[in-house]
């Protein structure tokens, strides 16, 4: 197999694997994107893309008019009583960030994706099952629908919750059903409740859900509707069906009779489990995405998670294809996300039992507890912060200093960095984040040199650009900042800066 037709075959065409594929375009790397999907969806169930999402789009180049077709997410407010209780607002998060989270769909955040890598050269190959791979030192050999052997260097499955790469790679996929069924539509519905953000009724036989929706070309009427209904019928259910039973549960779940459903777009019925692979690797085989991991949608964590992923994965790939990096490089890619994915499902599991369950404690607990803690602003912020993903690091990953990536100012190394506005050594204005996905971006003083920097630019090459931080900044060390737009290292000494490149490309750690 080392006749590889291409550098990395993705396999499955939703969020992560688009944005894998785009991610991976921007560094030169010839990608093939085949999902078994007859057509692009165009009904999802992911509605949400928190504030990292955003991020990572816009670094790509795919974030498009997304924000234009979409309602920003400012707020979900919790009722008790048929009154509001408590009010989560997604405000400033005091994290350099100036995207908020959007009420998107997924049909709309994949249409953006599909369009940015069809401008950067490549188009997807639909009704295009995976039957089989097989894999040696040099390649993948993947079997798809039609015969064909698709021979690749790398292949990476994006091919969600039911992965046929994860079960053809032989990787385990433990986990539990947590719940019983869930009731989902997208309605049009005279609702005359406030559309600025979401809300939640919290009820003894389970929550209802309502999140405002934009569609363009159409009155702002579109909701999309959850509710959990452990009794109902767990057979085939038609769309009306469905509506039928939403037609019943709103006013018992809100208390709220001035509420009409008038069409249905879309409706489905769903299970809540929770599973994380046993390893995201297996040699040439990767997984990223529900692939990976799979949690309750409570909290809307997943396609930010997925995203994730797949931009951590991507320069890393790049590098080794690229023979800048060995292949044990890719061995940090589990190292820094399957802890990040450990903590997903723990806390979006909590947030479901607490939301599910009917015992007399936790009705006690949420009504005096719960909801007084809530309201606090504090408590606010941080539901808000740890929604966003934006506190994500990888301080204690295997490309830091251990102990030492706790000591020092902040930003430290693993640490996201904010879109800081910089300039050219030219002197032309620029935003860091309109550097960052095609490049890692060595930041230096205003007043800095590159010229005791050179050997980073050997291991680099054209990967990596130099840029001049604000003189009003206050920096006054020099910044590596990865392609995801974490801090890879900073100090003054480039001896030091070598070593760590070194060490990293090489052997997947930290520089001694």
């Amino acid at each position: 197999m080392n006749d590889a037709r291409t550098d990395v075959l993705v396999v499955g065409a939703g969020p992560t694997g688009l944005t894998l594929a785009c991610a991976l375009r921007l560094q030169g790397i010839d990608v093939r994107v085949v999902d078994a999907a007859p057509v692009p969806a165009t009904t999802s169930r992911a509605n949400i893309l928190h504030a990292r999402g955003v991020e990572v789009l816009e670094r790509i180049g795919a974030l498009g008019d997304l924000p234009e077709r979409s309602l920003t997410a400012l707020t979900i407010t919790q009722y008790l009583d048929g009154k509001p209780a408590v009010t989560v607002r997604f405000g400033d998060l005091g994290l350099g960030t100036a995207r908020p989270a959007l009420y998107a769909s997924q049909a709309d955040v994949e249409a953006r994706l599909r369009q940015r890598l069809r401008d950067l050269g490549t188009e997807i190959e639909w009704n295009s099952a995976i039957s089989g791979v097989a894999q040696n030192d040099t390649g993948v050999g993947a079997t798809l629908a039609n015969g064909e052997t698709a021979r690749c260097r790398w292949l990476v499955g994006c091919d969600g919750a039911h992965s046929t790469v994860r079960q053809l790679a032989g990787i385990a996929f433990p986990g539990a059903r947590l719940t019983e069924r869930f009731l989902l539509a997208d309605v049009y519905a005279e609702w005359p409740v406030d559309r600025s953000g979401g809300h939640g009724w919290p009820h003894r036989d389970g929550p209802l859900f309502a999140v405002p929706m934009r569609e363009v070309g159409r009155p702002d009427n579109l909701w999309r509707l959850m509710a959990y209904d452990p009794t109902g019928n767990d057979g085939t259910q038609s769309t009306e069906q469905i509506i039928d039973r939403f037609r019943q549960l709103v006013p018992e779940r809100t208390g709220r009779t001035d509420i009409r459903i008038t069409e249905a777009a879309w409706a489905s019925i769903f299970h809540v489990h929770r599973r994380l692979a046993d390893t995201y690797r297996a040699g040439r085989i990767f997984l990223a995405g529900a692939a990976a991991h799979i949690h309750s949608p409570l909290g809307g964590q997943g396609i930010v998670t997925g995203i994730g992923d797949a931009e951590n994965l991507a320069w890393k790939l790049a590098l080794v294809i690229q023979g800048r990096a060995t292949a044990a490089l890719l061995d940090t890619y589990e190292a820094e996300r399957r802890p990040l994915a450990t903590d997903v499902l723990r806390n979006t599991t909590t947030a479901t039992r607490l939301q599910v369950g009917d015992s007399l404690l936790l009705r006690f607990l949420r009504r005096r507890l719960l909801v007084p803690i809530a309201a606090m602003p504090s408590v606010q912020r941080r539901a808000s912060r740890v929604a966003s993903q934006l506190w994500v690091t990888y301080r204690h990953g295997p490309l830091n200093g251990g102990i030492r990536s706790h000591i020092g100012p902040l930003p430290r190394p693993g640490d996201r960095v904010p879109n800081l506005p910089c300039r050219h050594l030219d002197g032309r204005s620029t935003a860091l984040y309109d550097q960052l996905g095609r490049h890692w971006a060595l930041l230096l003083p205003a007043d800095g040199s590159t010229d005791e920097f050179t050997d980073m630019r050997t291991r680099l090459g054209h990967n990596v650009i130099a840029l001049h931080a604000e003189p009003t900044s206050g920096q006054h060390d020099v910044r590596l900042i990865r392609p995801d737009a974490h801090l890879a290292w900073r100090g003054t000494d480039p001896q030091q800066l070598t070593r760590w490149l070194s060490g990293t490309l090489q052997h997947g750690t930290v520089g001694r």
